[in-house]
């Protein structure tokens, strides 16, 4: 039987706030399999920010363990994270989150300068994925010359360049509005189809059905998990 991509064994997470311990997530069993389109949702304090922070390895678990790609990632240092992090995961957030003052093509090609490619191999893969996602006219343009679509897409792009082998996307439509939403989530099916495995995070129900499996969290523990 093959592995799975991401295993979460009893995954705990507390924060210290003042005097109090406050519990957010509260045991957190959950497997992954490599090719997964995956949703997690939940309402506001459910622990799905705080989980996804953990499977993108910005963030260690107060107790349990994560085995991601074989590794466990739940006992690693900021440096060995950071470089699982750059190498395993691209993630796209809300906001975009591109140098304003740098070209699309350069704002691709930032993640390979951390891992350590050469100029001509970074733009040479920052092309590629450009035109995989329909901006290989915009190469040049800098953000604020790039509609809110065309900006996601710069920052899928982004995400896509190390070929890691997870999309984390964090509300990646929220900033957009429906119409720009459906490009965006169509784009998603595609980077799945070529396949990716894709964890998306979101609280509405209709970018979530663009999943094929929806896990949803509450009061710090998953309360259901299923998959169409």
């Amino acid at each position: 039987m093959t592995q799975p991509l991401i295993k979460i064994s009893n995954i705990k997470r507390d924060f210290v706030l003042g005097n109090e311990i406050v519990y957010v997530l509260k045991g957190i069993d959950l497997e992954i399999k490599k090719g997964e389109y995956v949703a997690l949702m939940g309402p506001s304090g459910s622990g799905k920010s705080t989980l996804m922070n953990l499977l993108g390895c910005l963030d260690t678990p107060t107790s349990g363990s994560y085995i991601l790609n074989g590794k466990d990632v739940s006992k690693m240092k900021d440096d060995e994270l950071a470089e699982i992090r750059n190498k395993e995961i691209g993630f796209v957030f809300q906001t975009f989150n591109l140098l304003p003052r740098t070209t699309a093509l350069d704002n691709v090609a930032l993640p390979m300068i951390y891992a350590g490619h050469p100029k001509l191999e970074r733009n040479k893969r920052a092309t590629e994925v450009l035109k995989q996602v329909d901006l290989a006219d915009r190469m040049d343009h800098q953000p604020n010359q790039l509609s809110g679509g065309q900006r996601q897409r710069v920052a899928v792009a982004r995400a896509l360049v190390n070929k890691p082998s997870i999309i984390l996307a964090d509300e990646p439509t929220g900033n957009l509005d429906s119409k720009t939403s459906v490009e965006i989530m169509k784009l998603f099916n595609e980077i799945h189809e070529n396949g990716n495995t894709v964890i998306l995070v979101t609280h509405e129900e209709e970018i979530a059905s663009y999943a094929h499996r929806i896990i949803r969290l509450r009061d710090g523990l998953i309360e259901s998990d299923n998959t169409k």
